[in-house]
């Protein structure tokens, strides 16, 4: 059997008849029926019973049918694939994300990039920094947002966001009286901190060091969201990223600004040993572009 032959048949089962057949392949009915008969000779079985002029497909032709439209089914299937790939370079993204932008910009800019591109399938993990740092490297994820203290070797790396940290307090805190909040504010308060890893603890601890300013920790995290949560439950005040401290604002969480001022950097990284495609850089400009609606 060849290629041309099974189109033939195939037409012919699903259009009905032999002339409808033709007329959708363009070819004259002689040389449709024709090629049925090589096909039957080549495969050793009828596929059809001539009654009364018309060709009955016969159980056989039926269950070879089955075998043959699945194939094409098969082979509509790739045409898809190659179409998106034509179209978009790939039908599937992996994002890896750190926590603090996992619930804030990457719901928004994921919403509209499926807007503009339903058919593209995304998964989208949310790590620590560190580890969103390593699953970039090794080709896992196609690019990943993570914050400033990572190691930058092996990975390409550009500022994704910046932002001015804030002082989150538990609604009613002493400290929701003041519009501004200094080192000396902070002394012996209970405090929810971040990692001793993260460059904006660092930063801040300097800060905090050089005024003579000693907070209490009583909760220490790696996690922006879960800073947030445990100054909303009240267990203390904490340095947060205003971004993810949204959620909180106004019902659970009040936000005074810092002096002087500490900041939350972010960077976006991808693997410098593959070349983004079409459709992966069509996702990182919609998280750029929802960056510069929220940092503007």
């Amino acid at each position: 059997m060849n290629q041309r032959q099974i189109e033939i048949f195939h037409t012919i089962m699903t259009a009905g008849t032999v002339s409808r057949a033709a007329d959708l392949l363009r070819i004259s009915q002689p040389a449709a029926s024709k090629a049925i008969i090589e096909l039957e000779r080549n495969i050793g079985f009828a596929l059809f019973e001539r009654i009364k002029g018309r060709m009955v497909p016969t159980a056989e032709g039926q269950m070879l049918h089955r075998e043959v439209e699945a194939c094409f089914i098969g082979l509509s299937r790739l045409n898809s694939a190659a179409a998106r790939i034509r179209d978009f370079g790939a039908g599937e993204i992996r994002i890896a994300c750190l926590s603090a932008y996992s619930t804030t910009i990457a719901p928004l800019a994921l919403a509209a990039f499926h807007r503009a591109y339903p058919e593209v399938a995304i998964t989208m993990q949310t790590h620590m920094s560190s580890v969103v740092r390593d699953l970039v490297v090794a080709g896992q994820f196609d690019f990943g947002l993570a914050a400033d203290e990572i190691d930058l070797s092996g990975v390409d790396a550009r500022p994704f966001v910046t932002k001015c940290a804030m002082v989150g307090l538990p609604k009613g805190h002493p400290l929701c009286a003041l519009e501004s909040i200094t080192p000396q504010d902070l002394d012996g308060q209970e405090f929810v901190a971040l990692a001793a890893e993260d460059t904006t603890r660092q930063e801040a601890d300097a800060i905090l060091r050089a005024a003579g300013s000693t907070p209490r920790i009583v909760f220490e995290t790696p996690y922006s969201s879960t800073v947030c949560a445990m100054i909303a439950a009240g267990i203390g005040c904490g340095f947060v990223n205003p971004l993810t401290a949204e959620l909180y604002r106004g019902t659970q969480i009040e936000l005074r600004p810092f002096v002087p001022a500490i900041h939350f950097r972010t960077l976006l990284l991808t693997a410098p040993q593959t070349r983004p495609s079409r459709i992966v850089k069509a996702c990182i400009a919609a998280f750029e572009e929802v960056a510069r609606q929220q940092t503007g």
